[in-house]
Order: C-alpha cells, then structure tokens, then sequence
C-alpha cells in the first residue's frame, strides 16, 4: 500500500518571511499538524505546533528562524516506509513530492486512518510504552518541566497519595498555563510572577479524567479513540484496574509498529537520526546486538533509539540525550542517557542499558533457582 490516496494538497503555507505571530495564530484557529514553509515559491521546509510552544522566540521574528526539516516523500512511497520516516524524524507532517515537485503533506494521522482496520491483530499490550515516567499531584510546575526535558517527553500521568491516577499535564497544557497566566502582567517585571506560576501545584493545571485504554484492548479501539478525541496518546492499565499506571501508548508507538520488519539482524529505528556524527545506524544496531547476546535467552523484537538536542552545549558541541528501548520476549527494556555528542550519550545509554539486561538476567535466574529449592523441599 503506498500513500497516493491519502497524501493531501490540501495544506497551509506560509512564505518564510512571514512574521511567527500570524504562524501561532494560523495554529491556534486551524489546528494544523504542521505548516508549509516556502522561500521564493521553493519548499524550504516545515514549522510544527511542537517548535512553537517550546520556544520563546518573539512574534514579530520571521518564520525562517524556525523552519525545520521533514523527510521529503514520493506520492508513491509504500506506507510502512513512511511511517518510518515520520518516526525517524520526529514529526507528525511530510512534505509529498510529485515529479521532484513539491505535491502536498501526509500526516501521521492520515496514515493511521488509512491502516485502522488492520490495527485489530493488535493488542495495546503488543507495542505500548512500558516504562512511564509519573508525577505527584502536589509536585509543582517548575518540577513538571524540568522533567519533560529531562527525558525528552511531552507528557507526564499524575498520580494521588496512593499512587493511582488522577491525571495527566502535557507540555502544550503548560506553555498554554504560563503563556496565558503571565499576559494578564502587562508591565513591570514578570520575573517574579513567572516563578510564583512554576511553585503552583500540578494538580491545578492537570486535566482529569484521563483517557486510558487497557492491555488486552485492541490497538484499533485506542486509535479510534485518539483520533476522534485529537488526543496524541492514552494512559495504558492493567485489565483489572484502571486506576494503576501501567505504561502509556501513542501514535509514535503505533507508527513504530507499522513499520516493524522481519530483517535477518536486528531492526533499529532512530529518532532524529540527523543527529548521529560518529555514529551509523549499523554501529548503533551493532553494539546494541552485543548488549543483548549477553543474555543468550534473550531475543530483541524491535529496537528504538530515540535522540534529543539540548541547547547547552561544551565547546561547540551540543548536549544530546539518548533512549534506546528494546522490546523482547522477556519484556521491555531501557536505558538512558547524556552527553555532549550522540556517540558519547549513546555509550552511556549503552551502558544503562547493558546494566539493566543483565540485573533482568539475574533476577530470572535467581527466580529459577528459588522455584528449583521450594519444588525439591516439598519433595522432603
């Protein structure tokens, strides 16, 4: 199947002179996935409502400040390939070329529309996020942001006393919180009212009730629901408890999926790839390989190694976080980690990564061994 017949030109565009407020007011009123950017008739690239709201950058600078790259595709390119793409890239849009001609936009959720009803052969428990980060309800905002950046996510579950859900705050429900709180400030220093927001609790800013979808539950019913409520993700439970977190599926999660292949070596999907110096996709696959041959009972179904730029940087070189998340018949597995570089970031997410295989390897080992004692004691 390729995406001829859902690729649309039907799309905004903006010349790369244009100043960013009218780009933020086109978001605000249209809801685009992303927006065109062209220089002189030429496509130059794309502004995404995710760059916006992460930047501080005033209205009045010209859109060219905040044009970005998206993987170009051929109105022909096979699905699978292309939800790669948008994986690999780290976005939801992608300029669709005709006859090396600029033709339209795919989005990733003209793609999942497209494929819904074969998403029934999957459960959510096939290819949602295990390992979630959560935050308290009385944790303050400040708190919230520092980690979203932290570990390069746009989304935290927010938990009670006794650790059951009772919410969830993304990162455009805060940059809407501060935006729309300190313009109710319109002289004097903000300084002090912007810190006197970041102490608030979240659980002022939370939105509850949260959408949420159970393990067993089919990937089909979760997308329909994404789709039709313009949710990006869904608070994944255990089946006989919707209150408990158990991990956390999005349309990244179901893209990835989609784009799964059956290679004689491991398949490797990188985020933001253009980021990678040193480092090629078969080193990366590579040595992730020599981490899980060191738990021989192990086999790795997919890879995913997703990296994130910050703006800190050491003598000309820019801090970078690395994930890599392995999914296995033994679970899933992460590590993470920083450095200035990919290759240095990626080591030591490496190193996390092998550190938590082989503590994996030895709790299964320690559980043989202690099935093996209580069988040969209830023999005595």
């Amino acid at each position: 199947m390729d995406i001829s017949d859902i690729a649309t030109n039907d799309y905004i565009e903006v010349e790369a002179e244009e100043r960013l407020g009218k780009v933020r007011s086109i978001f605000e009123s249209e809801n685009p996935k992303g927006i065109i950017v062209t220089e002189a008739g030429q496509y130059a690239g794309v502004v995404t409502e995710r760059q916006l709201i992460q930047s501080h950058i005033g209205d009045d600078t010209k859109v060219a400040a905040m044009v970005t790259d998206a993987p170009k595709v051929e109105r022909t390119e096979d699905v699978r390939d292309t939800a790669r793409m948008l994986v690999e890239g780290g976005t939801k849009i992608a300029p669709v070329f005709e006859a090396d001609k600029l033709w339209g936009v795919v989005t990733e959720d003209a793609i999942l529309a497209a494929v819904l009803e074969n998403l029934d052969a999957l459960d959510v428990g096939d290819i949602y996020t295990e390992h979630v980060v959560t935050v308290e309800e009385d944790e303050t905002m400040g708190r919230v942001i520092n980690l979203l950046r932290e570990h390069g996510i746009s989304r935290l579950p927010v938990v009670d006393d006794d650790g059951f859900l009772s919410g969830i705050v993304t990162r455009y429900d805060i940059v809407d919180f501060v935006v729309r709180d300190t313009e109710k400030t319109t002289r004097g220093d903000r300084r002090g009212e912007v810190e006197r927001l970041l102490d608030l609790p979240v659980y002022d800013e939370m939105t509850s009730p949260v959408e949420t979808a159970s393990l067993g539950d089919s990937v089909r019913d979760a997308v329909e629901g994404m789709l039709e409520n313009d949710y990006s993700g869904v608070i994944v439970t255990p089946e006989d408890d919707d209150r408990v977190v158990g991990g956390i599926l999005t349309k990244t999660d179901v893209l990835r999926a989609l784009s799964y292949t059956e290679e004689e070596h491991l398949d490797v999907q990188i985020t933001n790839i253009d980021l990678l110096d040193a480092l090629s996709r078969q080193e990366v696959r590579e040595r992730i390989e020599d981490v899980a041959a060191k738990y021989g009972d192990m086999r790795v179904h997919h890879a995913h190694v997703r990296l994130s730029k910050h703006k800190e940087k050491l003598r000309g070189t820019p801090l970078i976080q690395s994930q890599i998340r392995l999914r296995t018949n033994k679970g899933q597995i992460a590590g993470t980690g920083e450095g200035y570089g990919a290759d240095n970031s990626f080591h030591v997410a490496l190193d996390k990564l092998e550190r938590n295989v082989l503590e994996l390897k030895g709790i299964e080992h320690d559980e043989e061994y202690e099935g093996q004692l209580l069988r040969k004691l209830n023999e005595l």
